[in-house]
């Protein structure tokens, strides 16, 4: 010891807990079109196809950082909410978009500017909410998936609190009217409470990675609520439940990984979407998901 003292409470402690959940990887949603998903995911919003994993045409893994869009082929699927998307630069996303209505005409693809984001509707009706860089909303992330959005029934974000908190074992916190779900340093799912109706689940899809893998595992498993045993490292559940009652208050299917899965914390590949072959600058094809040191 230096002699040296800190003063009290210098530093919030409970906001560098991640809990239990340390990885927010994918967002899967089927896609009817390939090319279609290539036009919209890869070329207008500017995300970079794995190089390495899923490269044929019956699926396609879409970089944003350090997570991913997993595109199977398949009867569309909706997601009951939003996918938040932060991308390194507004104006060349806007000038991607409008390029993009050549290639996605006669499809739902849409774009709309707010003051803080460009809302983006996708080909199918998936709705992306896209925001510039912002260190006090979205940490450290210059490219990258900080929140999915979920549209939940009125009177449901309690229960849903408690089955994150008890069951799962993620810290959550209330924000504008809205349950906040911490599932990785700089990732939250979200709920929101919306009268408007709300179509049937369809099978989409996250994945999360969990450090108490088989913790968790015993508490669904007690309860009925594995739907699916993938694999040694991997589990599903769709159901969310009251823990205090087991009402049922969403549906939405979370692949669970392990940390030791070989796929956790994979590093991925993202390119500058800035970088053409007429719009060219050596040494700058690779894109950096997070923010320098300050």
């Amino acid at each position: 010891m230096d002699g040296t003292t800190q003063p009290q409470n210098l530093w919030d402690r409970r906001a560098e807990s991640l809990g239990n959940v340390v990885e927010l990887q994918h967002v899967n949603l089927q896609v009817p079109d390939q090319l279609l998903a290539t036009a919209f995911y890869i070329s207008a919003l500017g995300l970079t196809r794995d190089p390495y994993l899923m490269t044929g045409i019956d699926n396609m893994w879409a970089n944003a950082g350090v997570s991913q869009f997993h595109l199977p082929t398949g009867p569309a699927q909706v997601l009951r909410g939003t996918v938040g998307l932060v991308l390194p630069d507004r104006g060349q996303l806007l000038h991607r978009l409008e390029r993009a209505r050549r290639s996605l005409d006669g499809t739902r693809f849409a774009f709309q500017e707010a003051d803080d984001h460009v809302a983006v509707t996708c080909p199918w009706g998936n709705r992306v909410r896209c925001h510039a860089p912002d260190a006090g909303r979205y940490g450290h992330i210059t490219l990258g998936i900080p929140y999915v959005e979920f549209n939940a029934a009125p009177g449901t974000l309690d229960g849903i609190a408690r089955f994150y908190e008890q069951i799962v074992g993620a810290p959550t916190a209330r924000a504008d009217g809205a349950l906040r779900v911490r599932v990785a340093r700089e990732q939250h799912l979200v709920y929101r409470e919306t009268d408007a109706p709300q179509p049937a689940f369809d099978g989409h899809h996250i994945q999360l990675a969990f450090v108490d893998f088989g913790g968790v595992h015993a508490k669904l498993a007690a309860r009925g609520l594995i739907s699916r045993e993938d694999s040694e490292h991997q589990y599903r559940f769709t159901k969310l439940i009251d823990p205090a009652d087991g009402g049922l208050l969403f549906e939405v299917e979370h692949e669970i990984r392990s940390t030791t899965h070989p796929l956790f914390a994979r590093a991925l590949v993202n390119r500058n979407a800035a970088i053409s072959n007429t719009r060219y600058a050596p040494g700058h094809e690779a894109a950096h998901w997070a923010m320098p040191p300050a």
